[in-house]
C-alpha cells in the first residue's frame, strides 16, 4: 500500500503486544527468520542440487555418463534448477530488505553487535523460508486461484451475505487468526470490511508485510515454486514452470475498491503479530469484533478450548465465527516425530505443516509471554477431537451452530496441480454465532 501515508503504514506493519527486539528470545526468532531469507539461495543450492550432483557422480561412470546426455540430460536439469533458485532469491532478498528497513536493522551488522542477525537461522528456519516462497503461489498467483476459491470464497461470500453492503460494513470488524501471507485479510478488506489479521510466524509476517505494504506498483516476480521438488514429476517442464506474483497489486486494488466506500481501505486493514490465544484472550480485546474467520487454522491448536475461549472473548455477543478446514492436528505429528498422514502435512510437495512449524519456532522465543500469561499455544497438554466433537464443544462454550457441512474434496494446500500425487481435503465448513 505505497502512498503518501507510507511512513505511517510502515510504523503499523508490526502491530501486536510487544517489540520483538526488546526480548532476547523473541529477537532470536526474528533474526532466524531474517537470516533464512538472506541465505535462501545458498541453502537451496546446497540441499537441492549440490547433494544431487554428489549422488549422481556416485553412480557407475557408464550410468551417469549416459544420463548426462540427451534425451535425459540430468546435469542440465540441475543447472536449470540452480537458475530457478537464483530467480526465486530475488523475492527472498526483497522481503529481507523491506524487513530490515521496518526494524531499522543494519544490512551488514558488526559481529559483536547485539543486533547481529547474520548466521542465526536454524534448519527449521531455512525450511520455513522455502515454504513461504512456495506459499506465494497459493496466495498471490493466478495459479493459486483454484485453492483460494475453494478455501476463501465460502468465507468471503458468507460474510458478504450476512453483512450487507453500506456504510456500516466499513466498521464491521473481521478478525483472521493465522493470516499467513494476508490474502484472505486483503480479500475481506476489499469487500468493504475492517479486516485484521493475526500471525505468529515471523516468516509469514515478513513476507505478508512486504506484499501488502512494500511492493512497488507494476512489480512482479517470476517464481519457480516447484523447482526444488523432484518427486512425482511427469516432466521437467512441470517442475521448472514459473508463476507470476503477485497476481494483483494490493495497494492499487484496495485504492480502487475504496472509491465508493466511506472509509478508505488503507484505514480498514491491520496485521497483528503474536500468539492468537494470548493477544485476543485479553480484556482489552473483549467483544471487539463482529466476526472471526479461521481457514486451515483450528487444527493447529494443541488445546482447542484455548482457541474457543479466545474467539468467544473477542467476539461481540451475536458475532459470527466462520471456519473452514480439516482436522489434521499438526502438533501431534510433531510430537510423534512423524510428518503427518501420508500425502498430507510435511510432504515435499509443500503441504501445510511446514507453514505451521512457524508457530512452533515462534513459541521457542516467547518464554517471557508464556510465563506472564500461561495461555499460549505452547502450554502443556493436547487433545485431538473429531469434527462432531468440535461442534459439541462450541455449543458447550456458548455458540449456536447456524450452518455446517463437510464439503467435497475440491483442493489441496499449496498443491502442485501437475504432480502425480494429488492430496485433496474434505473440509468442515461451519458458521457459529456467539450467544
Amino acid at each position: 500500500m505505497e502512498s503518501e501515508e507510507q511512513g505511517r503504514e510502515q510504523e503499523q506493519d508490526w502491530g501486536g503486544e510487544f517489540d520483538p527486539l526488546g526480548d532476547a528470545g523473541e529477537r532470536r526468532v526474528l533474526f532466524g527468520a531474517l537470516d533464512s531469507f538472506r541465505q535462501y539461495a545458498q541453502q537451496s543450492h546446497y540441499h537441492t542440487t549440490h547433494v544431487r550432483r554428489q549422488a549422481f557422480y556416485a553412480l557407475p561412470t557408464a550410468h551417469w555418463t549416459s544420463l548426462s546426455q540427451a534425451p535425459i540430460s540430468y546435469l542440465s536439469t540441475l543447472d536449470a534448477v540452480d537458475e530457478a533458485i537464483g530467480r526465486n532469491a530475488r523475492l527472498s532478498r526483497d522481503i529481507l530488505s523491506s524487513a530490515l528497513a521496518s526494524f531499522s536493522l543494519p544490512v551488514s551488522p558488526e559481529v559483536s553487535s547485539p543486533l547481529n542477525w547474520h548466521n542465526t537461522a536454524t534448519a527449521n528456519d531455512h525450511s520455513k523460508a522455502s515454504t513461504i516462497l512456495r506459499q506465494f503461489t497459493r496466495d498471490w498467483s493466478s495459479e493459486g486461484a483454484a485453492e483460494r476459491n475453494a478455501h476463501f470464497a465460502p468465507i468471503v461470500d458468507t460474510l458478504c451475505a450476512r453483512f450487507p453492503t453500506g456504510p456500516a460494513r466499513n466498521t464491521t470488524r473481521v478478525l483472521v487468526p493465522g493470516a499467513g501471507l494476508g490474502r484472505l485479510v486483503f480479500e475481506i478488506c476489499a469487500r468493504g470490511f475492517h479486516a485484521e489479521g493475526c500471525e505468529i510466524s515471523y516468516h509469514a509476517l515478513l513476507a505478508s508485510s512486504f506484499v501488502l505494504n512494500h511492493i512497488p506498483p507494476g512489480t512482479t516476480y517470476d517464481l519457480y515454486p516447484y523447482a526444488t521438488s523432484f518427486a512425482n514429476r511427469v516432466s521437467r517442464t512441470d517442475q521448472l514452470r514459473a508463476v507470476s506474483v503477485p497476481d494483483v497489486h494490493p495497494g492499487e486494488a484496495l485504492a480502487a475498491a475504496s472509491t465508493s466506500e466511506a472509509v478508505h481501505a488503507f484505514e480498514r486493514m491491520e496485521m497483528a503479530a503474536g500468539d492468537f490465544t494470548v493477544v485476543y484472550g485479553q480484556e482489552s480485546r473483549r467483544a471487539a469484533y463482529d466476526a472471526v474467520a479461521t481457514v486451515f487454522f483450528i487444527d493447529t491448536a494443541p488445546n482447542i478450548i484455548r482457541y474457543i475461549e479466545a474467539v468467544r472473548n473477542c467476539l461481540k455477543p451475536g458475532g459470527l465465527w466462520l471456519n473452514l478446514g480439516p482436522l489434521l492436528w499438526h502438533f501431534q505429528a510433531r510430537q510423534e516425530g512423524q510428518q503427518g498422514e501420508p500425502g498430507q502435512a510435511g510432504q515435499a510437495e509443500g503441504e501445510k505443516e511446514e507453514e505451521e512449524e512457524g508457530q512452533e519456532g515462534q513459541q521457542a522465543g516467547s518464554q517471557k509471554r508464556r510465563k506472564e500469561h500461561q495461555a499460549g499455544i505452547a502450554e502443556p497438554g493436547s487433545v485431538e477431537l473429531t469434527d462432531e466433537e468440535v461442534l459439541e464443544l462450541l455449543r458447550l462454550h456458548g455458540f449456536e451452530i447456524e450452518a455446517h457441512e463437510i464439503r467435497p474434496a475440491e483442493a489441496g494446500y499449496i498443491q502442485d496441480s501437475t504432480s502425480m500425487l494429488q492430496n485433496l481435503y474434505r473440509v468442515s465448513f461451519w458458521v457459529a454465532r456467539r450467544k
